[in-house]
């Protein structure tokens, strides 16, 4: 591993330890962690504040991680902000998600905004929202929206199998084959994610 990759994850474990000492215990701290401290320590592809108004990741902070101050991330710390051209885009997302959120906890309402702003970048979901494998994309689907990831029987990547939703709600098909066993990038919506 490189120096500098190297001291990114020391960096962002330190982050995350520190975010996690002061965790409430509640099923999205260890998700909101990772993605604040690869942020933190300038990975992940997500704006500023993950993509949440400044208020909003003020909100999350002091719900999940009481005394650590919101000043862990500035508004430096962020991607590219959002092209207004995808805001619909990332508004229809957002709608998407909160149309199958669990409904246990008011962290659902920050993750669907987060995970629409991860959407809006080019890498896989998981890497792009700051989190450490796919395993933990999975489980916050599965935690924070769990009749939408049950309709992922097949694995498919999460961020195609968002969109697909959204193609199939507004009945358009924008995929050539039949079906998607058939169709000659089914390695790029089902291969492994690295």
């Amino acid at each position: 591993m490189p120096a500098a990759a190297r001291h990114q994850t020391y960096d962002a474990s330190h982050v995350f330890e520190r975010l996690m000492v002061r965790a409430i215990g509640a099923g999205n701290d260890r998700a909101f962690a990772s993605m604040i401290a690869t942020r933190a320590t300038g990975g992940g592809a997500l704006p500023a504040w993950l993509g949440l108004e400044l208020d909003s990741f003020r909100q999350l902070m002091g719900y999940h991680f009481p005394g650590v101050s919101p000043d862990v991330l500035t508004a430096s710390d962020g991607g590219t902000p959002l092209a207004l051209a995808r805001h619909e885009e990332r508004q229809d997302l957002i709608a998407l998600l909160l149309a199958y959120r669990a409904d246990i906890s008011p962290s659902e309402i920050w993750m669907a905004q987060i995970v629409a702003a991860g959407c809006m970048a080019n890498d896989h979901l998981w890497h792009d929202l700051g989190l450490w494998n796919r395993d933990e994309l999975t489980a916050l689907m599965q935690r924070n929206f769990p009749a939408l990831a049950a309709g992922n029987v097949h694995d498919m990547k999460w961020k195609r199998f968002l969109y697909k939703q959204l193609c199939e709600t507004a009945a358009v098909n924008v995929c050539r084959a039949p079906s998607c066993e058939v169709c000659i990038d089914y390695s790029l919506c089902f291969g492994v994610e690295d």
